[in-house]
């Protein structure tokens, strides 16, 4: 199954596609979050939708697509899963796998604008395959127990600004990846019924020119094994999103430039949905900051 929210920010409606059809869920569930995905919901939906008991939302296609899961309690990634992004990046392919946090306030529509942090000069973009966690999870004996936990996929860009990662980082990746807007994510939240996430296309483009393709079969620690061992060392929430690494192909590369005003960009996964967000200026009538990195340097 698809599961969608349409509608303006902060009031979308949660919605089931069969075909190209949306199917109103306000009946069984007020929002797709965790408390829904946790309690039966998406049972409760394929029982509905086979009984025809839901009814079709009506000019769904005028809607605007908002993030196909409530704000999660946590945005937990994967870095350099991809032995050729990380050549790229200019380090080895990682021995474990390496974990950096999002703020759940980056998670937005997939169409959403992205604002473009004030001093930034190096915002990049990066095609990722989410894990939406479907029961509290902590402590796996396996990774062959992780699959019975994950509710859904979903497309995301796991929108990054380098130099706050690098320069400004003191260590950590963060700084880079925090700013508001920062993780577009869906159109659709699928079901595992229908996804084979060892086995997906990940493309992206920016002003319609091929950036990066390649597949979930190249990651270095699969899917079932990066949520095995997160769970040795944090508890996923039911709804919490957990990014699975990009691909090569990103600017970071110093073979494309990065993002800059008015620059689109679209990235998009096999079965899962397309995505195309235009970046835009930072907040009008605010003065641009110094960067980070030369702001800590002139206190030094």
């Amino acid at each position: 199954m698809r599961f969608a929210r349409l509608g303006p920010v902060d009031r979308e409606t949660p919605v089931v596609f069969a075909g190209d059809t949306a199917y109103d869920l306000r009946s069984i569930t007020p929002d797709i979050d965790g408390a829904f995905l946790a309690g039966g919901g998406i049972a409760r939906v394929r029982a509905a939708l086979e009984s025809g008991a839901l009814p079709v939302l009506d000019g769904a296609d005028d809607l605007r697509i908002g993030a196909p899961i409530a704000r999660p309690s946590a945005v937990v990634c994967i870095g350099m899963n991809y032995a050729a992004h990380a050549a790229e990046s200019g380090s080895a392919p990682p021995e474990i796998p390496i974990m950096f946090l999002k703020t759940p306030n980056t998670v937005v529509g997939p169409n959403d604008d992205v604002r473009i942090p004030r001093g930034s000069t190096k915002t990049d973009w990066e095609v990722e395959l989410g894990v939406v966690i479907g029961e509290r999870t902590s402590y796996l004996d396996s990774p062959d127990d992780a699959l019975g936990r994950i509710a859904g996929f979903v497309t995301a860009n796991d929108v990054s600004e380098r130099d706050f990662q690098m320069a400004a980082s003191g260590g950590q990746w963060s700084k880079g990846k925090c700013a508001p807007g920062f993780n577009p994510t869906g159109p659709w939240l699928v079901t595992p019924d229908e996804v084979d996430a060892g086995a997906l296309r990940l493309r992206s483009w920016v002003n319609g020119e091929p950036r990066q393709d390649s597949s979930t079969a190249d990651l270095i620690f699969d899917v079932a094994t990066v949520i095995w061992h997160l769970s040795q060392y944090l508890q996923l929430e039911p709804g919490d999103l957990v990014l699975t690494g990009t691909p090569e192909g990103v600017a970071l590369s110093g073979r494309f430039p990065y993002l800059a005003p008015g620059d689109v960009c679209e990235v998009e996964i096999e079965g899962l949905g397309r995505q195309r967000q235009r970046f835009v200026d930072p907040v009008p009538g605010i003065a641009p900051a110094a960067k980070p990195a030369e702001a800590l340097g002139a206190r030094a």
